[in-house]
């Protein structure tokens, strides 16, 4: 019994492991059960609780959940609850993950719950699970988070989180979807991970090849619908801005004898600010565009 009662001390006394988490992706078998150190991104929201860095690949995703007795809410699916705590320290795999609940874990805490999602970045301390590589449908699962999706990291401890007080960047963690009414349907014009060309385009404003993208998040909205429509930017006139919210905007384009209306989302993401050569000039970019068909009623 005095063992057991000292383990969750002795926990917090082991030493971490460091790894980036582009690293830990290309190996996640070879961290499991280890204590881990690791800094990214984290992106949280509506099935939703992950590590997230750009420069990564997007498999295998990395779930978070929150050690000792606290639970983070994360809602997803399937046969998980809102509630905040639970009333025995978490246990996975048979290992106990203790949780140190102190000032960092509570500023932690709050950023990525204060809006429906968020993203941040932070250092975190905690006890990896690979989980079990499945193949499903066309692509692999690893059995922890939304719909199994994916590894887990368990936090035990919250080393670091990056403030966030600019009024002047984007700190969601995903672009809103088009809100359709009736039978209308839309589909995506942009790729599932753009960062790529979102850190190009960054690059390409701060060389002065396009430095109106710093200052001009309409001009943006059509020059990259023109280039995903495959026509000249001179044929998109009357785009209108049918949203605003920190650092993001949404506009909307019809064309001319059509049924089709064309959605554009502009960002100035807080991630990006990383990628700077100066991280307080960062270009509008669009993170999202997509193509509505609703008929003769609309959109």
């Amino acid at each position: 019994m005095a063992l057991f009662l000292l383990f969750p001390t002795a926990s917090f006394c082991q030493e971490p492991e460091k790894v980036g988490l582009c690293e830990l992706q290309k190996d996640v078998d070879a961290y499991n059960h280890k204590l881990i150190e690791v800094t990214a991104f984290v992106s949280h929201g509506f099935e939703d609780f992950t590590l997230f860095d750009p420069t990564c690949n997007s498999w295998p995703a990395v779930w978070l959940e929150y050690g000792g007795k606290r639970n983070s809410g994360t809602m997803y699916c399937c046969g998980v609850t809102a509630e905040r705590s639970r009333r025995k320290q978490l246990v996975v795999e048979e290992i106990p993950v203790p949780l140190l609940e102190d000032e960092s874990f509570v500023k932690f805490d709050q950023t990525i719950r204060r809006g429906s999602d968020s993203i941040v970045h932070a250092g975190l301390v905690g006890r990896f699970f690979a989980g079990k590589k499945m193949p499903i449908g066309k692509g692999f699962f690893r059995g922890y988070g939304h719909m199994g999706c994916c590894s887990l990291l368990v936090i035990q401890q919250v080393i670091s989180v990056d403030t966030q007080g600019r009024q002047d960047l984007d700190y969601g963690a995903s672009a809103p979807h088009p809100d359709l009414k009736g039978t209308c349907a839309y589909e995506n014009l942009t790729e599932s991970r753009p960062y790529e060309h979102i850190i190009q385009e960054q690059h390409e404003a701060e060389a002065g090849a396009s430095d109106w993208r710093f200052s001009d998040p309409k001009k943006v909205a059509v020059e990259k619908l023109a280039a995903l429509l495959a026509i000249e930017s001179s044929n998109i006139t009357a785009m209108k801005q049918t949203r605003e919210e920190q650092s993001r905007f949404v506009f909307q384009w019809r064309r001319a004898k059509s049924h089709e209306t064309h959605i554009v989302v502009v960002s100035r993401p807080y991630w990006l600010s990383f990628y700077a050569r100066d991280p307080k000039q960062i270009a509008w970019v669009v993170i999202a565009a997509y193509k509505a068909s609703c008929g003769k009623k609309g959109y």
